[in-house]
């Protein structure tokens, strides 16, 4: 599969690059694709919610009426789950929501999405580019004229660019991840893939 790459002002510049079968062409597998989207949202999950229960709330230590003479339900305690200010019954317990998938898992699941995407006609090419500094409004001008500026973008870049980063991250729907880190879930959150042209050969080689 050959893709046209773009300048960053909008125009073809006359080169092609050639996306893997292996990769960009596969079949893919829609329950591979669940399971790490699923794992990548569990393992952004912090864990630490908590609730007292009722041997954790204050006060309440001594029974607040007698047991029997007034008329009234029995009552032993003021910090019984069924008063205000009482414990939670079976209430939130810190754990940890991580979950652990196989490298070969991961990697097909990544080849699925790229495939998905190369079906769909969602990806574009575009030569490396980066900042002397940070700029949001290069960023935007860029956007501009890839007609991209209203629609969800990931753009892939060939290294760690921290000018590139913190020029996009400011802007609505617009995500920025080095190729080599880019999970599945960043991968199908997106309506548009944009890749630098130097960062496919890195793509290829991580999943191959």
């Amino acid at each position: 599969m050959k893709l046209e790459v773009y300048k960053i002002d909008g125009s073809k510049s006359g080169e092609t690059v050639e996306l893997t079968d292996d990769i960009f062409a596969i079949e893919p597998n829609d329950h591979v694709i669940y399971l790490a989207v699923k794992a990548h949202l569990a393992n952004k999950r912090q864990g630490t919610h908590k609730a007292k229960e009722r041997n954790e709330v204050s006060g309440g230590g001594r029974k607040p009426w007698r047991q029997k003479g007034r008329g009234t339900a029995r009552a032993g305690t003021t910090r019984s789950p069924l008063w205000v200010g009482g414990g939670t019954i079976f209430g939130p317990r810190p754990r940890n929501y991580r979950q652990k998938l196989n490298k070969k898992v991961l990697r097909l699941a990544r080849k699925s999405a790229y495939s998905y995407k190369a079906k769909a006609n969602q990806i574009m090419i575009v030569e490396d580019f980066d900042f002397e500094a940070p700029k949001t409004s290069e960023f935007n001008s860029i956007l501009k004229s890839l007609n991209l500026d209203n629609k969800k973008v990931l753009l892939l870049t060939n290294s760690t660019k921290e000018n590139v980063y913190k020029s996009g991250r400011n802007i609505p729907k617009v995500n920025i991840v080095e190729a080599e880190k880019a999970s599945t879930y960043d991968l199908v959150n997106n309506q548009v893939l944009v890749i630098e042209s130097g960062a496919v050969e890195k793509i290829e080689k991580i999943l191959n």
